[in-house]
């Protein structure tokens, strides 16, 4: 996994050390690597790629070729970072509930979260919020007239940001997100890239995982059985035995099939 880091985010950085935040700017980046590692596992499992991470000025930003995903899969890839720092929360409010001394050792962490947890989920395309309300729109409204309404949304989120930098939160990475929101609603979308499978290397003694699935699995579906430990062998099954296939030949057939086709045709 590639990490780049944009020189903006480097500036922040040294500016943070400069003024005695260093410690919270790297609690705020950790926060940040940890929500675009829940995207990250969840792309993985469903059978998609992610190349790097970006450490940009106002957070990280995970690039995933997902092209050809479905609705109910992008929303889920969507929840997945906030998915993580909300775990995060609870396991830390649970850490004060039984343990009140650790307050003072955890709170900057629990706020970090839980502001990456509501940023996140604001209707502002690049964000996750924003990713599940353009899946939404595209299924009443044609593509062009989903994007002008995300491209609204962006702005008046954006505006409100700013707002609230000027006259409740004094912080520089609220008015980072808006030029980023800004920046994102004229910007296009670059067309993403189906995943490269390629078999794994063998290893020795590897131990052998056989998986039962029935006829109308699908190869999204064979792909949350891959076990990095394990040697995969699918067996497929209808009222009688289909077929088997083994990891080199499945990763082969998804060079030619779409992660929703069905196995057995």
């Amino acid at each position: 996994m590639k990490i780049t880091i944009h020189p903006l985010f480097l500036a922040a950085g040294v500016l943070s050390a400069f003024f005695g935040g260093f410690p919270i700017f790297i609690i705020c980046a950790l926060t940040a690597l940890l929500h675009e590692c829940g995207h990250i596992f969840c792309a993985e499992r469903l059978g998609f790629e992610c190349t790097k991470i970006s450490l940009m000025p106002y957070g990280a930003a995970a690039v995933c070729d997902i092209e050809g995903i479905s609705a109910a899969d992008e929303i889920r890839l969507a929840l997945a970072g906030p998915a993580v720092n909300l775990g995060l929360c609870i396991i830390i409010a649970g850490l004060w509930w039984f343990f009140p001394p650790t307050y003072a050792y955890t709170d900057v962490l629990f706020y970090s979260n839980a502001a990456m947890l509501l940023l996140n989920l604001l209707p502002a395309y690049p964000l996750d919020g924003g990713r599940i309300v353009r899946r939404c729109l595209t299924k009443f409204l044609s593509a062009k007239r989903a994007a002008i309404v995300l491209r609204a949304l962006c702005l008046l989120t954006a505006a409100i940001l700013i707002t609230l930098y000027f006259t409740i939160f004094k912080n520089l990475t609220i008015l980072a997100v808006a030029a980023m929101l800004v920046f994102s609603a004229f910007e296009k979308t670059p067309p993403a890239r189906k995943i490269a499978f390629s078999p794994r290397k063998r290893k020795r003694g590897r131990e052998i995982r056989y998986v039962i699935l029935d006829e109308s699995a699908t190869y999204r579906d064979a792909l949350g059985f891959v076990d990095s430990g394990r040697y995969l062998i699918l067996q497929i099954y209808g009222e009688k035995f289909l077929d088997e296939i083994s990891e080199e030949e499945l990763f082969e057939r998804l060079q030619t099939h779409g992660l929703y086709d069905r196995i057995f045709e």
